[in-house]
């Protein structure tokens, strides 16, 4: 598998490969915390995957995921700024990539950090990840996508007792609630999170691509639902994969039959 490091970038690592982009979040001597470098930067990413279309995995360097939004940066933002929705603008193109993202968790995902793996489709794991929106404390409110997005990821109970009492979601809790898909050792983390594209790489992108633009549509089903499908159907990928599945249920039905005579002979 072929791979190329990028360079353009200050506070990201970015590494294309054939079949996926990953991305890892660094700026170490301030947690990976998210500044408005970072964010025209991953809208740079989310260009690249709009035009080319790959799977994303997205991760943190250094044991931490992002500790937050950047205070200094956030201290000076006004009502204009918060009516340019700087944060909730990118997660939410992020959340509407075209083909599936995985956030890749461990340490400490809190305010913006959490709110960006909230916009992947798929988050997994490390023993010592925590998840938390403290934004009441510094006078603001989570609003680049927790106050809802969290709520349909995890429901309203938990949701409120993150956004609302402070709570803080570790590993195991995460897990428990849905939040992550897998916790995992620390040093496999990266491993299972590409093991877990692997697997979605076996799939056919563009029912992959339509499968994630349908469960995303609000309201209009089961119209995007039978479009989406009639467009698969039409497909030769669609032809191909369950002509093999086909072919292999009657191989393997043949060794089976083969085999039981062969016990009664």
């Amino acid at each position: 598998m072929s791979t190329r490091e990028e360079t353009a970038y200050e506070t990201l690592l970015v590494e294309q490969r054939t079949d996926r982009v990953v991305v890892t979040l660094h700026r170490p001597e301030a947690h990976n915390a998210i500044s408005g470098r970072m964010i025209a930067e991953l809208h740079g990413v989310c260009e690249e995957l709009e035009r080319d279309p790959k799977p994303l995995l997205l991760t943190g360097h250094g044991g931490v995921f992002a500790g937050g939004a950047d205070i200094a940066e956030l201290r000076e933002r006004g009502r204009e700024e918060a009516l340019r929705g700087i944060n909730s603008r990118l997660f939410e193109r992020v959340r509407r990539l075209p083909l599936p993202t995985v956030a890749a968790v461990d340490g400490w995902a809190l305010g913006g950090g959490a709110e960006l793996s909230y916009a992947c489709d798929i988050r997994i794991a490390g023993p010592s990840a925590v998840f938390g929106n403290p934004e009441p404390g510094l006078g603001i409110l989570a609003a680049a996508g927790a106050c809802w997005r969290l709520r349909e990821l995890v429901g309203e109970s938990v949701a409120k007792q993150v956004l609302l009492a402070g709570r803080n979601l570790d590993a195991p809790a995460a897990l428990a609630c849905g939040l992550v898909m897998d916790v995992v050792p620390a040093d496999r983390l990266t491993a299972e999170a590409h093991a877990l594209l692997d697997r979605m790489a076996r799939s056919s992108a563009l029912a992959l691509r339509l499968t994630k633009l349908v469960t995303d549509a609000p309201g209009v089903h089961p119209l995007a639902d039978d479009l989406a499908q009639a467009v698969l159907f039409e497909g030769r990928d669609k032809e191909e994969r369950m002509t093999r599945f086909l072919e292999k249920n009657a191989k393997n039905a043949k060794n089976l039959k083969n085999t039981k005579n062969g016990a009664r002979a």
